[in-house]
């Protein structure tokens, strides 16, 4: 198996995640991949997948993945039955931070109370 295909999943992710600048290589004995990841969390996901397939300090790989956008730290699409409450104890750990995720999109957001499937909000960092 080549060092690509045992870390296929962090390359798909690449790809979901629409890392721009990307390249992978194998030498001397491992994969050196990098990119410039859309967000935080997009980096924060790939690195969670690179320790699961070769532990919290892969001896195979070396990777080198930037962060595009800075100030916030992910985003999210809002499903059917979420609001800004849900959003923020799944991201941020408790419900009455709503008003974080509101400010930050405030561009797209007139009322914290109505929000949207489809809707695409910025997530602010946890802190």
């Amino acid at each position: 198996m080549s060092l690509q295909d045992k870390y296929r999943a962090v390359l798909d992710l690449g790809l979901k995640f629409e890392v721009k600048e990307g390249y992978v290589k194998e030498e001397e004995g491992k994969l050196k991949i990098g990119g410039v990841a859309p967000d935080q969390l997009a980096k924060d996901l790939m690195w969670d997948k690179i320790k699961e397939i070769g532990g919290q300090v892969p001896v195979d790989l070396e990777a080198d993945i930037k962060v595009a956008h800075t100030n916030y730290y992910g985003t999210y699409e809002v499903a059917k039955g979420d609001t800004l409450g849900k959003i923020s104890k799944m991201f941020l750990g408790a419900p009455g931070r709503y008003m974080e995720i509101f400010n930050l999109n405030t561009d797209i957001l007139k009322n914290p109370n109505l929000i949207y499937p489809g809707q695409v909000l910025k997530i602010p960092f946890k802190e």
